[in-house]
């Protein structure tokens, strides 16, 4: 059974940068997967952030690309989100998700983390 768990601070000051990593377990970040972030604001719907590939490509939203990196530690089974210089607008519950490289179907999520961007 695969298993997504995201991890990180709750509390981010503006101006400041995110960082979220999610940890796997139960299958390999190395398989052919796309591994995602995406998250969703109070009272909004849910926004992709972007994934990285088992070949270590990212792709991003690109509302979101010139502030946004995703990194993988394959020695650790995990990936990680970075975004710089949030703003309250950022407040969201982020989630990690796996998508199926030919399905293209989020099949494994993360249970979430909220993160709040706060003075």
């Amino acid at each position: 059974q695969v298993q997504l768990q995201e991890s990180g601070p709750g509390l981010v000051k503006p101006s400041q940068t995110l960082s979220l990593t999610c940890t796997v377990s139960g299958g390999s970040i190395n398989n052919s997967y796309y591994w995602n972030w995406i998250r969703q604001p109070p009272g909004k719907g849910l926004e992709w952030i972007g994934y990285i590939t088992y070949t270590g490509s990212t792709y991003y939203n690109p509302s979101l690309k010139s502030r946004t990196s995703i990194s993988r530690d394959t020695s650790k089974n995990q990936f990680t989100l970075q975004m710089s210089s949030v703003t309250p607008e950022d407040t969201a519950v982020y989630y990690c998700a796996r998508e199926g490289y030919w399905s293209r179907e989020f099949d494994y999520w993360g249970q979430g983390t909220q993160v709040t961007v706060s003075s």
